[in-house]
């Protein structure tokens, strides 16, 4: 994916767009891939980061409060289910 995805998500306040960015890495002479790390933006603020492990099972939010658990998970969740899409 070259460009970000914005996702709506559905809080007690209202609609919220978090942008979320995947983190590519590339090694010297190979291509670029995925690191399983999403940047997480909403607007100007970043929100910190959603970090799966190797598998895509687990995953945590790095933020700083931007985000309760609840919410946190409803974006790995999307994350993990749109995955092909996000990384392609």
């Amino acid at each position: 994916m070259k460009q970000p995805v914005i996702y709506d998500l559905d809080t007690d306040d209202g609609i919220r767009h978090i942008t979320i960015q995947p983190v590519h890495q590339q090694i010297p002479g190979t291509d670029v891939y995925a690191t399983g790390v999403f940047s997480l933006n909403e607007a100007e603020t970043d929100l910190g980061d959603i970090v799966f492990d190797d598998n895509m099972h687990e995953w945590e939010y790095t933020g700083m409060g931007n985000l309760n658990h609840n919410e946190a998970k409803k974006i790995a969740r999307f994350i993990k289910h749109n995955l092909n899409a996000l990384v392609a």
